[in-house]
């Protein structure tokens, strides 16, 4: 029985088996600006392969244009690691980001509610 890259991750009762430090080499500092209603999107200009597991793992949810918000939800990381793995991302020509439009206010209680719906719909 095969068992998934996310399987290799998480354990139901254990939860994470992997520290969030590790995933990003121990790095807390993002080499580019991302906000967490920042959107990004792949490229196409590197293959999940080229790629080390966690940041391939990374390029799979950018297919669409996601927030940074979405991503580290979806991988159960802390914001700032998610930040790092696509800031590498980034250096490397594999996503590109847009910041969130300047109408959206982050601390609007409406807009957080709703990126708070979408997320719990996602999981």
């Amino acid at each position: 029985m095969a068992v998934s890259e996310e399987e290799l991750w998480l354990d139901e009762s254990a939860g994470r088996l992997v520290r969030p430090y590790t995933v990003s080499n121990g790095r807390t500092s993002p080499t580019n600006k991302l906000d967490l209603l920042s959107l990004v999107r792949d490229t196409g200009r590197v293959a999940p392969p080229q790629l080390d597991p966690e940041h391939a793992q990374v390029l799979e949810l950018c297919h669409d244009s996601t927030s940074v918000a979405e991503i580290a939800a979806r991988l159960r990381l802390p914001a700032v690691v998610a930040k790092v793995l696509l800031s590498d991302l980034v250096d490397c020509g594999a996503v590109t980001t847009r910041a969130p439009g300047s109408a959206t206010d982050p601390t609007d209680r409406f807009v957080l509610e709703a990126l708070l719906h979408g997320l719990q719909q996602r999981l």
